[in-house]
């Protein structure tokens, strides 16, 4: 595959490509800026022509390279241009559907059964009708802008005239590691290079306010009370909740233990690493497990379930008891999952260190917390620098007053 790298030494660009069977590296004086690099990118798509024409010579394009000699020669001896077409035009180049099939085989056993459900969809919904009869080598850059605008035009759920932004984007990339597998084994540039992805909004945090939430669990269904509870005082996700199995409920040191999931009805392994975890209970966690515990625990393996004892579907908790619960509280809509960013406001406005907090989310480490909730915390307790007032007094006294 060839692609324009940066030499970290130099901070200079340098093209990195195969010829007869050879890697190549050439380097230039070019700094890593991005006219420099779709200048370069333009002379690789160039190289590449010439090669499968038969009319590359390395000299020519690099007169002053160490390997220039070497493969005049080989050139001289072994490619003459007839014969460099002939062995090109002998190389069976699969179609995008007869590749792509190999290449997700090759791919599951590092998936999680849910993103293999996603790709596959993905490409039997959108990637084979558009592309399933093209050779691999034969589809362009431009073919994948096209592509990205048709599926502007494929109707979007609730009623919309089209796909939203981030989900086009969310089709698009996996195209990106396909082609480039594709080039590695075909030899060929991938035209998968400056796509960008489409500008969509941020999707914002919107927790619920301490009162909110008291109101939500004062008037909910009995029989989900202790459900919702638990999700705005633990931050669990959905399928994490929904597939928690009593034998990850510790009571005797108020643990409950994240490692499974459940997502479309299956079973699964965490979202990630960095997911599988320890959530310490508070105490009306703890109780509403204890109460739990005396519904379910005979009937099922998981902690809330339907009355057949399998898992619910949170797509009918949310459509059946959520959204009505919101609109008759006068409260704006909003999905489940903001239960999971109350509880980080939550214990960020509680003055829990950080740290903590992003463990019991979940995440690697506290840059998404600062990121995503830190400026909701004004909104939940003082932060208008009487703290820091009351330190300064209480420390230094009034002598630097």
């Amino acid at each position: 595959m060839a692609i324009v790298r940066i030499r970290k030494e130099t901070n200079t660009l340098y093209l990195d490509f195969r010829y007869m069977g050879k890697r190549c590296r050439e380097q230039t004086t070019l700094k890593p800026t991005v006219a420099n690099q779709k200048k370069l990118e333009r002379t690789l798509v160039q190289i590449e022509s010439e090669i499968v024409a038969g009319t590359f010579r390395y000299l020519m394009h690099f007169p002053n390279s160490k390997s220039a000699d070497r493969f005049t020669e080989l050139e001289l001896k072994t490619h003459q241009p007839e014969q460099w077409k002939e062995k090109q035009d002998k190389t069976q180049i699969p179609t995008f559907e007869e590749f792509v099939g190999p290449w997700i085989e090759r791919q599951k056993v590092a998936w999680r059964r849910s993103h293999i459900i996603n790709i596959e969809n993905i490409i039997s919904k959108h990637y084979l009708p558009y592309f399933g009869k093209m050779k691999v080598d034969d589809i362009t850059r431009n073919d994948i802008l096209r592509f990205r605008s048709a599926l502007a035009k494929v109707p979007g759920r609730n009623g919309k005239e089209g796909l939203a932004n981030t989900r086009i984007n969310k089709i698009i990339n996996s195209l990106k590691r396909i082609f480039e597998d594709a080039a590695d084994e075909f030899d060929f540039t991938t035209p998968y290079i400056r796509i960008k992805p489409l500008k969509s909004p941020k999707t914002d945090a919107y927790p619920f306010t301490i009162e909110e939430v008291n109101s939500i669990l004062d008037t909910i269904r009995p029989d989900y009370r202790d459900y919702f509870l638990i999700r705005f005082f633990t931050g669990m996700r959905t399928g994490e909740i929904d597939g928690l199995k009593w034998k990850y409920v510790d009571f005797d040191h108020k643990v409950i233990k994240i490692r499974e999931t459940i997502v479309a009805g299956e079973e699964d392994i965490t979202k990630t690493e960095s997911s599988v975890r320890d959530i310490q209970m508070s105490t009306p966690v703890y109780h509403a497990l204890i109460r739990q515990k005396q519904h379910s625990a005979y009937l099922s393996k998981f902690v809330f379930c339907n009355r057949n004892g399998e898992a619910i579907n949170h797509n009918n908790v949310t459509q059946r008891v959520w959204y009505p619960l919101l609109k008759r509280l006068n409260l704006e809509k909003r999905r489940p999952y903001q239960t999971r960013h109350t509880a980080a406001t939550l214990w960020l406005a509680s003055g829990e260190s950080p740290e903590w907090i992003a463990r019991q989310m979940g995440h690697a480490n506290t840059s998404m917390l600062f990121r995503v909730y830190s400026r909701y915390v004004p909104n939940l307790t003082r932060m208008d620098g009487s703290a820091i007032e009351k330190l300064l007094q209480n420390k230094l006294g009034v002598k630097y007053a």
